[in-house]
């Protein structure tokens, strides 16, 4: 399955929670789940902050176009 191409509308299902391993929901389950909708939508902002500074994940940066497309993401009101 390919991802959304730039003018498209991305989703969390198909393009989103494919972005996030096992181990970084692991390593932020306490504080939510990577892998449900609502947890991310509701924490998005925090997370693309984390993700544009090299917070997270925490074993080196995501490359630049995947930041930018979950930038896209909330860009596009988070669909689902």
């Amino acid at each position: 399955m390919t991802s959304a191409s730039e003018g498209d509308v991305l989703s969390f299902a198909r393009d989103i929670r494919p972005l996030f391993r096992v181990k970084d929901r692991d390593s932020m389950r306490r504080a939510f789940d990577l892998f449900d909708y609502s947890d991310v939508a509701d924490h998005a902002d925090a997370i693309v902050g984390a993700l544009r500074s090299g917070k997270m994940p925490c074993d080196g940066a995501w490359p630049t176009s995947n930041v930018e497309k979950f930038q896209r993401w909330i860009d596009m009101g988070k669909p689902a």
